[in-house]
């Protein structure tokens, strides 16, 4: 079993945070960067419409009540210096293609050197060489 959350930081940070039993770490990692690596090589521009109309329809619904569009509005400042409006951020998300996609996936993830870090009993987390050769085909 495993729990996944990903997450970008005001720093140009990315990454990816998760939680797993240590039976399922190897699997779990071997799965990221499969993934990561299928959105390097390119995906259907189908999948990208389909991913930008979660994501769209996510921002909106998280923008339910003053406290999360406070929120919002404080990410945003730091994040771009100003607000950005809902459909200047439509149109920004609109304008994402697959090569978009697969162009940022080679940029930053595409033969980079991963920072790796566990908490707990880490006897069986995956070998760094092993990690580091996962990051390209």
């Amino acid at each position: 079993t495993y729990c996944i959350f990903s997450f970008k930081c005001i720093l140009k940070n990315r990454g990816i945070y998760f939680v797993c039993d240590r039976q399922s770490t190897d699997k779990f990692i071997s799965h990221v960067q499969h993934e990561w690596m299928r959105l390097c090589g390119g995906v259907k521009e189908s999948e990208v419409d389909r991913a930008k109309n979660l994501l769209m329809t996510n921002m909106l619904l998280q923008l339910d009540g003053s406290t999360p569009i406070c929120e919002d509005i404080g990410r945003q400042l730091l994040c771009y210096g100003r607000r950005i409006p809902v459909d200047e951020m439509e149109i920004r998300l609109n304008a994402i293609t697959s090569e978009t996609l697969k162009n940022v996936c080679t940029k930053y993830i595409y033969d980079k050197c991963p920072a790796v870090v566990g908490i707990g009993p880490v006897e069986a987390l995956t070998d760094y060489n092993k990690l580091r050769a996962g990051m390209s085909w």
